[in-house]
């Protein structure tokens, strides 16, 4: 990049940028599987594999079941703690041979490349995603993003092939004001995409609270400054090292929102199972506070209360549902209840994508479907918003009903049907709200698994092709990625 190709800040931007504080952040975290398999963790840590485990592993590294070729492996002290006296977050955070058994999957799920316009930016629906860093504070083995965190090369819709690249301020800037001058110039729509102006874009990747605060607050400045109307950031390090939620970051957001008050911050935090965030007992029943509500881990708690003890923020929490960590409705139940009373909506949870290796990880869809369902009932209605989504290539696309008894005068419906409805659609969304109707398949993970059984398609889930197509590709159906 040139000189006159840099980024420059408003007079505005600098002022506020001169006032972020820059602490380090001291996670102590543990890299590899190295310090595990050379005996060199912390004393206390050496046991979170048995020997039997590593054993296994050791065998794999060079092969092409390494499981750190997969996947990194990286943890949190903090998170450590907590997953002493959880095997669930234990299956979230441990690398396991299962991984790596079967390697089927897209290296790019959902063509999400077909829709960045710009390095590290999609712009898939009304808003847009970032991939402003390539790593978090820990790994989750299940990770959505196991492409970009393991820095893998992946084929482009032109026929290239290259790593993930990460944003860049003033390529994500000029973007958003040339697309929003075309859509203002058209009357509101663009008239390519029919999308209507930029106004909402997530900070993604990674977790962009690895960036120091500066780095974030440069994004935010710089989004402001080009019009963008609510700014998301979404994390984990709630989970994986609250601290990281101290003055210095709370005192960089509140001087954005006194410079920029016009500007919305949702923060969308991912808490996967309770066990993240809740005191347990030596029993493994959770600690209880004197009217019957759970104790949150203290520095959690005190994070979470300053976050939305300023009104200007919401705060949401979205999550997979993956085997041997959340699979159970009385845990799904818990959570919802806990985030709730602490002011956390529950936005979504999710099917499993089809990355690589998603047969190790995803439950059954229609399973999941009965897993929330069934963890919803007991709550109240403000407690149970949460929908379940699983992410088609059209967009986000929510599991509506799954059915036991037939539907009289429909032929395949013999054993229920599953309904999928479009929640969120790529460009104008103009088949939102439709729905497909497929025949049972209690085994079914992906959408190609109900292939054969398709009983009503009005959303196209099972007739796609992608938006784009590079010359010398033909049409890519919807079974071609997994």
């Amino acid at each position: 990049m040139t000189t006159q190709d840099k980024y420059v800040p408003t007079e505005r931007e600098q002022a506020f940028l001169d006032t972020v504080e820059n602490p380090k952040y001291d996670r102590e975290i543990i890299n590899g599987l190295a310090p595990f398999l050379e005996g060199r963790a912390p004393v206390e840590m050496r046991g979170f594999y048995s020997e039997t485990e590593l054993s296994i592993l050791r065998d794999l590294k060079g092969t092409e079941r390494d499981v750190e070729e997969r996947m990194p492996v990286k943890m949190t002290r903090h998170y450590f703690t907590m997953a002493q006296k959880s095997p669930h977050l234990q299956r979230l955070i441990k690398a396991s041979p299962d991984e790596t058994m079967d390697l089927a999957g897209s290296e790019d799920p959902g063509f999400q490349m077909d829709y960045s316009p710009v390095e590290g930016l999609l712009h898939k629906y009304e808003m847009g995603l970032m991939y402003v860093i390539s790593t978090c504070s820990a790994h989750c083995r299940f990770c959505y993003r196991e492409e970009l965190i393991a820095r893998k090369e992946i084929e482009r819709q032109d026929g290239t092939v290259a790593k993930k690249g990460l944003a860049q301020i003033k390529d994500v800037t000029d973007y958003i004001l040339a697309h929003n001058a075309i859509v203002a110039a058209n009357g509101g729509r663009h008239p390519d995409s029919g999308r209507e102006k930029l106004r909402e874009i997530l900070l993604s990747g990674g977790d962009p609270m690895v960036l120091p605060n500066s780095k974030i607050a440069a994004w935010f400045a710089a989004l402001a400054e080009a019009g963008i109307e609510s700014i998301r950031l979404g994390t984990k390090e709630m989970a994986f090292h609250p601290k990281r939620f101290d003055e210095a970051f709370l005192g960089m957001l509140d001087r954005f929102h006194e410079t920029y008050p016009d500007v919305g911050f949702r923060l969308m935090v991912h808490f996967n199972h309770p066990d993240e965030y809740l005191l347990k007992n030596e029993d493994g029943s959770y600690q209880e506070n004197e009217n019957g509500t759970f104790t949150w881990h203290p520095d959690t708690k005190h994070a979470m209360d300053e976050i939305v003890k300023r009104g200007w923020i919401s705060v949401e929490n979205q999550a997979p549902i993956i085997r041997g960590i959340n699979d159970d409705p009385d845990a799904l139940r818990i959570q919802q209840r806990a985030l709730k009373r602490v002011g956390v909506e529950n936005h979504y949870y999710f099917c499993g994508r089809d990355i690589v290796a998603y047969r190790a990880f995803n439950v059954p869809i229609e399973t999941a479907w009965n897993i929330l369902n069934e963890s919803q009932k007991g709550l109240s209605g403000v407690e149970n918003h949460a929908r379940l989504s699983i992410t088609h290539y059209k967009g986000k696309t929510e599991v509506n009903a799954v059915t036991n008894e037939p539907i009289p005068g429909l032929p395949g419906s013999e054993n229920g049907v599953v309904i999928f409805k479009i929640l969120r659609n790529a460009a104008d969304a103009k088949d939102r709200g439709k729905v497909c109707i497929v025949g049972r398949n209690p085994e079914a993970l992906w959408f190609d698994d109900y292939a054969d059984r398709v009983l009503f398609d009005e959303a196209g889930l099972f007739d796609y092709t992608r938006v784009k197509k590079a010359s010398a590709e033909t049409p890519v159906a919807i079974g071609a990625a997994t």
